[in-house]
């Protein structure tokens, strides 16, 4: 336990035992206090407004003088304590008067009291002034006392009089005068007292007693007498019998002070009271009583307000006029000199800042200077200091310097790093008069700390390892970076990748979240291409001026799965098959070579789909092996009737999932490849083959993109693009047909052809041709076949049917070779399809004329470029077929006028 420890535990054993020793003595206390007691406005002086009782123990006494009032809030002298046998009561004084209106509301008396053992007690005793609905109150001299007004005859009718009176509640009052038969009214609003008639000195009354009543419809009527007395005129000027002129005010005096009275005496009526009548000019600051000549302040004068600032004297011009004989008058001039007191406290404006300093500042910096003034005039009214330098938390690091001046410095530490050290600070400056009553004005200043990058992102740790299957696609989460960084406020760090996670055409097959540091992948990872990605991860803290960085190395392993298909070559194939051929033989040595790019060589298994009519087909081996033959499982049986396919397409799966193999088989899903064989069965022994179309290969390319909001310009340019090219193409178009509109096309129309060499005759006739139309195309040979009699290869179109013998000599992608349009004529093929064996000829079964064909032939090569040598393809003119290759019809050059034969269903 440290020193410091102990002597806090010291201390507090001392505070205990001496709390003990003082519950041991005596102690005095004030009874039924603290309390709070509610006072009605306007009470009288004398009323009692709360009570309480001291109490002492054992043989203590309370001195004389005690318990006292030593504070209120707000400072008032309305209160005072009566104390009879420790039995004490709070009295009102009467000054002031408690005015729910004027006076403050509430007030806080603290009350004190001690014995002649030393104790002490203070308690607080707050009292409530209450609102009272109060009768109207005249502002004039109705309030008090009989209002005079003087009339000289023959004055025309009008107002003589406005009572001035409120209500302290505001509500609208009510005026009416009594009695009704006098020759004056008041208006029930404004209560202006009206003559309704002009006064005759010599026949009226010299006076009149009006009773003016006022209402707020609540309370009742308060009364006013106004006197008016009618004034008889005189031809004598009156005259000041007052000799001083010039008189001296303090500012700000309340308005009704009398500050002067000025009289006069008239020749005519001495001695006559009310027969002169004052004025003064201007009103601005004074007003003068017409029938006293007492001037009082008109409103509040300021000294330091101008035009009196620049020249305090304010001089008036006071008339005096006889009334009412003859209206004679004298005027004279008045000056006041208003002095200057301190009735301003400083102002500092701005009274709020905001100074902004670096947490790196040194001490003795200056953080600001605050701005005050007095508007008084004279010194030393207008003379204040600073003082009460004061700030919470903030440890003594802030001073004025020099002592009572405006100028804020640094003393300590802003590092935002040190514990407790904020962000803002608040300060509370005092700007205080020297001399009474010494006010005070306060400023605020809220320093505001600004942050220094004064640290660098840190990760921890530095390296990190994570591990994805290549299963995973776009989105996955592969794992989260983290950094850190030392500075406050914290101000967010923004991660990216920098390197290393290129692959597979993709800049980058990753993505980080900038704000939480998660890794995802942008597309699926291929283990077989890329088995492990080190990235560089970047992380910059948020400082818009200053900012700093730190990098991460991030492993990213890839598991292996079973993503990929079997490959397997060829994967079309057509093959003949004779109807004679024994079970279990390997069907033209027909061979399936699989390979697949994440599986050993003994996880194939191999299935026939769809296709294996009769179940005639099979595979061998069906599973371990890469490599599997296609035999013949059952013979075929055309002869009862079972068999009625010709034709067979196999689609044939090969499975990676051979679980038999005691390879290591990589986890993931099942994938399987595909592959398509055509089977033409053909009677053993006869050499024509039925050519029929193959089934085209379809090529399927999935191509995935993950596509960028940021690339949204691409697809609006070649839109725009497109739109641009449409419209041109149809601005040429529509030129061109308005171009040969005008032109004469007569020279265009086609002509029949003229032969250069007389079309051949064809004395036999066919029961059915099928005229074959032979488009100019570019020959592409992508499919390969066995010939079943030769065992020779060679390649056909799946399209057009052409075929060739394949050349091991030949490109693997053959050239595509023009060929002009050209018709054949091939004769259909004997109904009965057991009748005859390989003879080619015309539909009736007759041989054609040997020569014919030749010339045929010899115009059918001028006129074709079908690919290979003809002679390869058709038959001889001899009617011997070509070794090893079924024959093709031997082409004819068509008939003008000639209808060309429909082929149908049952011509075959």
């Amino acid at each position: 336990m440290d020193l410091d420890k102990f002597n806090n535990i010291i201390n507090l054993f001392l505070l205990i035992c001496f709390g003990a020793i003082q519950g041991m003595s005596g102690a005095v206390t004030l009874v039924d206090l603290p309390n709070t007691v509610n006072v009605k406005e306007n009470s009288p002086s004398g009323m009692v407004v709360a009570s309480f009782t001291v109490t002492t123990t054992r043989a203590a006494t309370v001195p004389p003088g005690y318990p006292i009032i030593i504070n209120s809030n707000p400072l008032s002298s309305a209160f005072t304590i009566s104390n009879i046998n420790s039995k004490c009561e709070i009295l009102f004084t009467g000054n002031p008067i408690l005015d729910f209106e004027t006076a403050p509301n509430a007030f806080n008396l603290q009350i004190y009291v001690n014995d002649s053992e030393g104790d002490t007690d203070l308690q607080i005793l707050t009292i409530v002034i209450t609102d009272v609905d109060e009768p109207p109150v005249f502002l004039d001299n109705l309030k008090n006392q009989a209002v005079s007004v003087y009339i000289t005859e023959n004055s025309p009718q009008g107002t003589i009089y406005t009572v001035l009176a409120y209500d302290p509640e505001n509500k609208p009052l009510q005026y009416s005068l009594q009695p009704t038969s006098y020759p004056f009214i008041i208006s029930g609003e404004t209560g202006s007292i009206i003559s309704t008639k002009v006064f005759d000195y010599e026949k009226d009354l010299k006076s009149y007693n009006l009773l003016v009543k006022v209402g707020d419809g609540t309370n009742p009527d308060i009364n006013g007498t106004v006197i008016v007395y009618i004034v008889n005129t005189n031809d004598n000027a009156p005259i000041f019998t007052m000799k001083q002129t010039t008189f001296t005010i303090p500012e700000e005096q309340p308005p009704g002070t009398i500050v002067a009275n000025v009289t006069a005496q008239d020749a005519d009526d001495f001695g006559y009271v009310g027969n002169l009548i004052f004025s003064i000019n201007p009103t601005d600051y004074f007003t003068i009583n017409p029938l006293t000549g007492i001037i009082r302040v008109a409103e509040w004068i300021d000294r330091d307000a101008k035009p009196l600032r620049d020249n305090p004297l304010i001089t008036v011009e006071v008339s005096v006029i006889d009334s009412p004989k003859g209206g004679q008058s004298t005027s004279m001039s008045i000056t006041f000199n208003v002095t200057d007191i301190n009735d301003n406290p400083p102002v500092c404006i701005p009274d709020t800042y905001r100074p902004q300093v670096e947490e790196t500042a040194i001490i003795n910096t200056r953080i600001i200077t605050i701005t005050c003034t007095d508007i008084d005039v004279d010194p030393p009214n207008n003379q204040f200091k600073f003082t009460d330098l004061s700030c919470n938390g903030c440890n003594l690091i802030f001073a004025l310097n020099p002592a009572f001046s405006g100028n804020i410095e640094l003393t300590g530490s802003l590092d935002l790093e040190q514990p407790n050290n904020p962000l803002e600070y608040t300060l509370t400056v005092v700007a205080e008069d020297i001399t009474a009553p010494f006010y005070k004005d306060t400023a605020y200043v809220y320093v505001i700390v600004l942050p220094v990058n004064e640290n660098p992102p840190v990760f921890n740790p530095a390296t990190y390892n994570f591990s994805v299957s290549e299963l995973n696609g776009q989105g996955a989460e592969i794992g989260v970076v983290t950094a850190t960084d030392k500075d406050i406020p914290f101000t967010g760090i923004t991660y990216s990748i920098e390197a290393g996670g290129s692959t597979l055409g993709y800049s980058n097959i990753f993505w980080i979240d900038p704000n939480t540091g998660s890794i995802q992948l942008m597309t699926e990872p291929d283990y077989e291409t890329t088995s492990k990605y080190v990235l560089t991860i970047k992380a910059v803290d948020n400082d818009p001026t200053n900012p700093k960085t730190a990098n991460a190395v991030v492993t990213v392993n890839i598991l292996e799965a079973n993503d990929e298909k079997p490959m397997c070559t060829p994967n079309y194939y057509t093959i003949t098959v004779p109807t004679d051929l024994s079970p279990g033989t390997n069907i033209q040595r027909f061979q399936l070579t699989c390979t697949d790019r994440d599986s050993p060589p003994t996880a194939f298994r191999y299935t026939i789909n769809s296709g294996n009519i009769n179940n005639h087909f099979a595979f061998s081996p069906t599973a371990g092996s890469n490599i599997t033959r296609l035999i013949l499982a059952e013979p075929f049986d055309y002869s009862d009737g079972l068999d009625k396919q010709w034709n067979y397409k196999l689609l044939v799966f090969i499975t990676d999932d051979n679980l038999l193999s005691g390879a290591r088989q990589p986890k993931g899903i099942v994938e399987t490849g595909t592959v398509t064989i055509n089977v033409n069965v053909v009677i053993a022994g006869l050499t024509t083959v039925l050519t029929t179309t193959p089934p085209s290969i379809t090529y399927i390319h999935i191509a995935k993109n993950a596509y960028a909001t940021t690339a949204w310009y691409v697809p609006f340019i070649i839109t725009l693009g497109a739109m641009l090219l449409l419209g041109f193409l149809g601005y040429l178009l529509y030129h061109l047909a308005k171009y040969l509109s005008t032109k004469d096309l007569s020279c265009c129309t086609p002509k029949p052809a003229k032969y250069k060499e007389p079309p051949i005759q064809n004395t036999n006739k066919a029961k059915k041709e099928v005229v074959l139309e032979l488009t100019n195309v570019n020959t592409v040979f992508d499919g390969e076949a066995v010939d079943p009699v030769t065992g020779k290869v060679y390649e056909f179109n799946t399209k057009s049917g052409a075929r060739r013998w394949k050349d091991t000599q030949i490109l693997k992608d053959p050239q595509p070779i023009k060929m002009e349009s050209s018709e054949l004529v091939i004769p259909v093929l004997p109904s009965s399809i057991n009748e005859g064996k390989g003879r080619i000829g015309t539909a009736n079964g007759q041989k054609t004329n040997s020569n014919d064909v030749k010339a045929e032939q010899k115009r059918a090569e001028k006129k074709n470029e079908f690919g290979p040598d003809p002679k390869n393809l058709l038959e001889n003119p001899a009617g011997q077929p070509t070794e090893g290759l079924s024959p093709l019809p031997t082409p004819k050059t068509k008939q003008e006028g000639e209808p060309k034969s429909i082929l149908k269903k049952g011509d075959l």
